[in-house]
């Protein structure tokens, strides 16, 4: 897949990952494109599974379609060669009997990459897998969609956090709410040189003119950020996290800040909340700050004096709302996950689509 890594690593225990043990229980180096094969083995083992397709009302794809952008995007092959798997697979799914009553409407794929990656225009990476006729009507799952697209709905981006148990929640929120948070802000990520309408570089700038105690950044480049240890402890230390978009508006940092109890700072709505009306409220105050990037950019507004203004109170507040309400909802719970109190990111995402599909059937 990646020439320069072994990534087999990361598809140990079912697309969890190796175990990290500095973490504690339940946490794994999962990779940030591996929703693919998670979704899919909890899947297999959903209660409401059924063998007889004749019983279903629902229809799992199992195409690994960001896997399958990954394999080519560092070799030199033709477009052709990168889309032959998609046309393989819509050919054959036209010649099974559930495709044709709805037309493809009761299908759903998981697909572990932006949704940019699936319509290629006259960029020369990915595939036109999402510009097919064929894939117009199914369901689209994404770590980032296209809003205007009716069929993409966005879920969140794996964690490395796979709760077993109620325990296993319970356990980590109050790890976390009770964490000493001795920064006030802090940025994992690297600058963009290259892209000097991102506003990365002007962030850091900002971070670097004030005390650490203020803003500590964890530079990602090159790989500073392969270790998840050190960016779980470095939020778990921050009242607030920088999410700047990177090479598209989404970020996982932005779902490992709200896993570690750190309050997301946005410069971009489509960065959230655009993108997972499945799995965050519309009251994007709740559990985030958001400064546009513009104000940033163009109007020299300081990020950091900012979020100095907003009350000791008004933090703790949005703590609670993201570790209590939000969290549990987020994660995706390990393959034999016996979650019961709590509903995971896996489990809220069936039940919308098993209630899409009802509604289906009713028009």
């Amino acid at each position: 897949m990646v020439p320069w890594m072994d990534f087999c690593k990361y598809f140990g225990n079912e697309g969890l990952g190796e175990p990290i043990p500095k973490l504690g229980k339940a946490w794994y180096r999962t990779h940030q494109y591996s929703l693919e094969p998670i979704f899919h083995s909890r899947v297999l083992k959903h209660p409401c599974r059924v063998q007889n397709e004749n019983e279903a009302k629902l229809f799992y794809v199992p195409f690994y379609g960001g896997l399958d952008i990954l394999r080519w995007h560092f070799k030199n092959v033709s477009n052709d060669v990168k889309d032959t798997l998609g046309l393989e697979l819509v050919k054959w799914l036209e010649r099974q009997r559930p495709w044709a009553p709805n037309s493809g409407k009761d299908h759903v794929f998981v697909l572990g990459k932006v949704s940019w990656d699936f319509r290629r225009k006259e960029k020369s990476w990915g595939t036109r897998f999402l510009e097919l006729e064929q894939m117009q009507n199914p369901v689209k799952l994404l770590i980032e969609r296209q809003p205007w697209h009716e069929n993409d709905i966005g879920i969140p981006h794996p964690t490395y956090f796979h709760p077993h148990s109620d325990e296993d929640i319970m356990s980590w929120q109050s790890k976390i709410i009770t964490s000493s948070r001795k920064h006030l802000v802090s940025f994992a990520g690297a600058a963009r040189p290259d892209a000097p309408e991102n506003i990365r570089s002007i962030l850091i700038k900002q971070c670097t003119s004030v005390e650490i105690q203020k803003c500590q950044i964890l530079d990602c480049s090159p790989r500073g950020c392969s270790q998840p240890e050190s960016v779980i402890e470095l939020f778990m230390e921050s009242e607030f996290c920088l999410q700047p978009p990177g090479d598209s508006p989404t970020r996982k940092s932005v779902f490992d800040s709200l896993v570690s109890g750190c309050i997301p700072v946005l410069f971009d709505p489509f960065t959230a909340y655009y993108q997972y009306p499945w799995h965050l409220p519309e009251d994007h105050g709740k559990y985030s700050v958001f400064i546009d990037q513009k104000e940033v950019r163009e109007k020299g507004v300081n990020v950091v004096e900012k979020l100095m203004k907003i009350t000791k109170k008004e933090r703790d507040d949005m703590r609670r709302f993201i570790v209590y309400e939000l969290l549990p909802g987020l994660v995706y719970g390990d393959t034999d996950s016996q979650l019961e109190r709590f509903q995971d990111a896996f489990s809220i995402t069936i039940s919308n689509l098993l209630e899409r599909v009802n509604r289906l059937e009713d028009s």
